[in-house]
């Protein structure tokens, strides 16, 4: 589900939701298992995760729904709109990322009221994958084969997409 304006991060070579959507699209490559959800970008404005959990609570009241993040993500989640609100309506699952510990993370989420329980690890191996990685390294002339599926490689290189290193972290 790409977001129609992500309120935490800013990104002057951002190609648009509808890039971003279609680069979704190219990623599950017509997999039944997966479908590309546009409810954000088609609601606008900034993407928060408690609007967006109720909006499918309302749609399938019964569902018993998972919000997958980084560890990274999930290190912040105290500093996020309404994360009790986002606990409430779902668990948080969360994939562990270089410079974030487990314990650091269980720690920080523990601070938001209604946490407790509510947060699962996923014991899998950790693959250091991110967004601002596939950015970067297309901004500095790098490859990004095999870390993203080679549609959506495709896609960014012929489009010329994040060749500008405006926007990008130095590391």
């Amino acid at each position: 589900m790409p977001a129609a304006v992500p309120p935490h991060k800013e990104a002057p070579d951002d190609p648009g939701a509808g890039a971003r959507v279609e680069m979704c699209r190219l990623a599950i490559g017509g997999d039944p298992r997966f479908e590309v959800s546009t409810l954000e970008v088609e609601r606008g404005g900034p993407s928060y995760t408690a609007d967006t959990l109720r909006e499918i609570h309302e749609k399938a009241p019964g569902d018993d729904l998972t919000f997958i993040v980084g560890g990274d993500m999930a290190h912040s989640f105290p500093t996020w709109h309404q994360p009790a609100e986002v606990v409430r309506l779902a668990r948080l699952g969360v994939a562990e990322r270089e410079g974030a510990v487990r314990e650091d993370i269980a720690a920080r989420v523990a601070e938001v009221p209604g946490a407790d329980g509510r947060v699962t690890f996923f014991d899998l191996p950790r693959v250091d994958v991110s967004s601002s990685l596939i950015r970067r390294r297309v901004a500095e002339g790098r490859p990004i084969r095999f870390l993203v599926p080679d549609a959506v490689a495709d896609y960014i290189a012929a489009r010329g997409l994040y060749r500008s290193a405006v926007g990008i972290p130095e590391r």
